[in-house]
């Protein structure tokens, strides 16, 4: 069956003007959301690119302190072992010194016996 009518006429029914319109305006709005989409969007990179810019000053300056407290660290062990190489530089003259003490005493022992009168 091949009906050819006009169909313009038809109640209800939109006319290609009316279909274009309508699509238009549903295109209209859905850019006026992308563009609000897009505002915020620009908005949200902006405040990440700031937050970034604060994190690395902070890492810069995190990272300076570390160097200079591993720095410090370095210095304090080196003292540390200076430190440890006198102390036991001053052990072993202190037992040297109780050595000397104890051969001291001995001596004096065997000096005091010579010294007794013999029987």
């Amino acid at each position: 069956m091949n009906v050819d009518m006009d169909t313009e006429d038809w109640l209800g029914c939109p006319t290609p003007l009316e279909m274009y319109k309508h699509q238009c305006s549903i295109l209209v709005d859905e850019l006026v959301e992308t563009e609000r989409m897009l505002r915020r969007a620009r908005a949200n990179i902006a405040g990440l690119v700031q937050m970034n810019d604060l994190l690395m000053t902070g890492k810069a300056k995190a990272e300076t302190e570390l160097r200079m407290t591993m720095a410090d660290l370095s210095r304090a062990n080196v003292h540390t072992s200076e430190m440890s190489k006198d102390i036991m530089g001053l052990k072993m003259i202190a037992s040297q010194n109780e050595q000397l003490r104890v051969e001291n005493q001995r001596l004096l022992l065997e000096l005091a016996a010579l010294k007794e009168p013999q029987p």
